[in-house]
């Protein structure tokens, strides 16, 4: 058998770390899955189905070679959500994804912590383009697009989550943040 060993990379904003899950997220990472919150992105969940969910988010680092950071506040070393790139077998595009916990909505943290990902994506990575895909009914993240420079370029309709709205990030020389 083959062992996989990959690094997750760890980035660091005003107030965010966004770096690798650990085992004392997943309380958090799946009570947010068990809610009814986590409705436009295929919740709820049990916690089984959260699990395997949060593991599929480490196999795409050592798939993809990037993906979902956990977000952790640097004042209080509280798990935020989390944020990153996402590119699963079925989506269209790579994408720029986040998802906060309760506590952490509200607060601008998402958005410091999307555009840390994307500027990874941009810069480290070397991508040309980004979306985002939104669930039509998601009104907070279509705002949080909106504030990243995104614009509605059309739909996708995904064979379990449904109809999904495509959301074009700038290009990174179009970029004014």
């Amino acid at each position: 058998m083959t062992s996989v060993t990959f690094t997750i990379p760890h980035l660091e904003t005003e107030r965010l770390v966004l770096r690798d899950y650990r085992q004392s997220d997943f309380a958090d990472f799946a009570g947010f899955y068990a809610t009814e919150r986590s409705r436009f992105i295929g919740g709820p969940l049990t916690p089984e189905l959260a699990w395997r969910g949060l593991a599929t988010h480490l196999g795409h680092w050592a798939l993809r070679g990037y993906g979902f950071w956990a977000v952790e506040e640097k004042a209080t070393g509280r798990f935020c959500g989390h944020v990153g790139l996402w590119f699963p077998e079925g989506w269209p595009e790579p994408e720029v994804g986040w998802v906060m916990m309760g506590h952490a909505e509200g607060r601008g943290i998402a958005l410091e912590a999307a555009f840390a990902a994307r500027a990874h994506a941009y810069g480290r990575l070397g991508w040309q383009t980004a979306i985002s895909l939104i669930d039509p009914g998601n009104i907070r993240s279509i705002r949080l697009a909106q504030r990243m420079g995104c614009w509605l370029e059309g739909d996708f309709t995904h064979v379990r989550l449904g109809p999904m709205q495509v959301w074009r990030h700038p290009a990174p020389q179009n970029l004014t943040d």
